[in-house]
């Protein structure tokens, strides 16, 4: 095989070792695609071994795609190997074995998440449970969190026995399984906890799998989480010849389930395991590599590994320490047009990252002063997210009540009981007098197809809105932004939301706030019209136009797997970065440390980090200190301009 010539020592010696357990640690642009690859490739090509009784796990299609591609590449032909993700694989398994645990039929549906909340919601109806108490997006969450974990309902009670608010949910949790058997559906985490069950209760059927999978691969293993590793251990259970491929130090989704300590205990739970480490890197000059390495040896759950390249050294960090969040990203957006004038270089060389979507506004909003054409990866723009675009809606609504689309959008947001059936019977009710929804709003009771239920719900939003206009006339924005909050219950419904979700989209709320301060601020004594002009050209500009380049910005979450010439990290502030909820555990530290070597090692050429001695943010100006993260790099690799 002539394509082993391409590799190094260390991944030769992955794709050659193929009997019995093997751990690669792959470091952050050592090449571990290729060593995948390159490895099922020698297994068919050199090994004899059939396609057939190969199993590759992936995280994501795309990845399994790209597998397809390069190892098609290689022999011609992936036919009868099963390169998939998690989810594809055990799909496939369950269509062929499910009614072997006598609950579920071969023809089951999978619910995806809005069939999930659809189905709690109406557990929480029989249970007599109120959602403000329950929030469904929480109680999804919980249930999620259950399931990762192979808790089912009888056991998350016996846990919680002890706890009044989680018996509830347990309660909850049972009347949504047994509501899911009774539609033969599965939601999507279902889908490994039944295989998981499956391959425990029948051992034949395990037994086949185990015999057709005589080699397994699996791709990001620090990103398993319990039921992952359960079932990776139950298929390689007999034979062994289990190779994973991970990187301690990339483990970042803890708040998704995954658990660091299945790639950290591998030798414990494979004893003779072979392990590799993948330290040279394709992608960074060394003084990146020497920043990266710096900052992550500080974390106490990993494993010792240095990152080196044949590259150049590379040019210094450069540091910027801003007066504020607006001359951060002034600071960033010069740069970018100084390097693009004197190098030449194309704007979608250049991301920025920031720990917090929040964080985009400022920075989205200096793309479109200085010009730039600018897309967010992983998520919307500022203005155009969901609970940002409901805010601005009320507004819009308190500003110009015969604004039919805006009253439409936040009529029933929150819940208020006003369902499509009552939203029509009012949009014909002001279609018959030639006046505005609102106006029909305020003769509900004139219409009879409106259920007593809906008129009660209306009359309360009315009353919420009238009091709103009023406040309006002579308020400030921001004091009309916070009453908006505290009537309609908007932030408090997302606050007690427990997931991810709901604690960002509140974050992002909180962040329309500080733009109201700003503008205040350079507006002294602008009022809602004003304000509701600005968004509205801000939100207008195109900013991308149809193949043109453009600055990419994103979470530091979004950038893993990617990589760019130049890479800004922004808002490199204790309290911002790492985030104020790791202070409270040593092992959320650890994972935000984890989350800055991820960013590092984005950069292949230049890395600016910049902070802010004044930075607004969620509605509250804060001080804060430096980030420890840039005192844990040497002095000597940076330069502070």
């Amino acid at each position: 095989m002539n394509y082993l010539e391409n590799l190094n020592k260390e991944q030769k010696e992955a794709v050659l070792y193929t009997e019995g357990p093997l751990l690669i640690f792959a470091g952050a642009g050592s090449g571990k695609t290729r060593v995948l690859t390159y490895r099922v490739a020698y297994l068919i090509e050199e090994k004899g071994v059939y396609p057939t009784n190969i199993l590759a796990i992936t995280f994501t299609n795309k990845a399994a795609n790209e597998m397809k591609e390069r190892v098609g590449g290689l022999i011609g032909n992936t036919e009868g190997m099963w390169i998939s993700t998690f989810h594809s694989a055990c799909v496939r398994i369950l269509r062929q074995n499910i009614e072997s645990l006598k609950d579920f039929k071969k023809n089951f549906v999978i619910f995806d998440t809005k069939d999930q909340e659809t189905l709690i919601k109406e557990c929480l109806k029989e249970l007599n449970l109120n959602d403000k108490n329950f929030p469904i997006r929480g109680v999804a969450t919980e249930i999620s969190r259950a399931k990762d974990m192979l808790i089912g309902p009888d056991k998350y009670y016996d846990r919680n026995m002890h706890d009044i608010r989680k018996r509830k949910l347990a309660d909850i949790y049972s009347l949504y399984q047994k509501k899911l058997q009774k539609n033969n559906a599965l939601d999507f985490d279902d889908i490994l906890n039944k295989t998981v069950e499956l391959l425990e209760q029948n051992p034949d059927v395990l037994q086949y799998y185990r015999n057709k999978f005589r080699y397994i691969l699996v791709d990001e293993y620090q990103d398993t989480n319990f039921s992952q590793y359960t079932l990776i251990r139950l298929l390689a259970g007999e034979h062994k010849n289990l190779c994973v491929v991970g990187d301690d130090d990339q483990s970042i989704y803890s708040w998704r389930g995954a658990d660091i300590g299945n790639i950290l205990n591998f030798e414990k739970d494979f004893p003779g395991a072979k392990v590799i480490k993948l330290e040279q890197n394709y992608r960074s000059t060394q003084v990146i590599l020497d920043a990266a390495n710096s900052v992550i040896k500080n974390n106490f759950a990993r494993k010792s590994k240095k990152l080196w390249t044949q590259k150049s050294t590379g040019r210094l960090i450069i540091y910027h320490y801003a007066v504020d969040e607006r001359e951060e990203a002034d600071f960033i957006m010069n740069e970018v047009e100084r390097v693009i004038a004197e190098e030449r270089r194309d704007l979608g060389d250049f991301a920025i990252l920031y720990r917090t979507n929040a964080q985009s506004r400022v920075l989205e909003e200096a793309c479109m002063s200085h010009g730039l054409p600018y897309r967010i990866v992983g998520g919307f723009k500022f203005y155009e997210r969901k609970e940002v675009k409901d805010i601005v809606s009320y507004l819009r609504v308190i500003q110009n009540p015969d604004e039919d689309l805006s009253l439409k959008r936040i009529i029933n947001i929150p819940k208020r009981g006003i369902g499509n059936a009552a939203l029509d019977a009012l949009t014909q009710y002001a279609a018959s007098k030639a006046d505005s929804l609102f106006s029909a709003l305020l003769e509900v009771d004139n219409i009879s197809r409106v259920s007593p239920k809906a008129k009660k719900g209306i009359k309360e939003f009315v009353s919420i809105m009238s009091e709103l206009m009023g406040i309006a006339e002579t308020e400030k924005v921001s004091k009309l932004v916070k009453e908006v909050l505290e009537r309609t219950g908007y932030l408090d419904e997302l606050e007690k939301g427990e997931d991810e979700e709901s604690r960002t989209r509140a974050e992002n709320i909180k962040e329309l706030l500080s733009a109201t301060f700003e503008f205040e601020a350079l507006n002294e004594n602008a009022l809602l019209p004003d304000f509701l002009e600005q968004i509205a050209l801000m939100s207008d500009i195109d900013t991308l136009e149809e193949g043109k380049s453009a600055l990419v910005m994103m979470t530091l979450h979004s950038a893993k797997g990617l990589e760019y010439p130049f890479v800004f990290i922004s808002g490199m502030e204790e309290g911002v970065f790492p985030s104020q909820r790791s202070y409270f555990e040593a092992n959320q530290m650890e994972e935000e440390r984890r989350l800055m070597y991820v960013g590092i090692t984005r950069a292949m050429e230049r890395l600016y980090l910049t902070a802010a001695f004044e930075r607004t943010l969620y509605g509250s100006t804060t001080y804060n200190t430096v980030s420890q993260f840039i005192r844990e790099i040497p002095k000597e690799l940076l330069i502070k301009v």
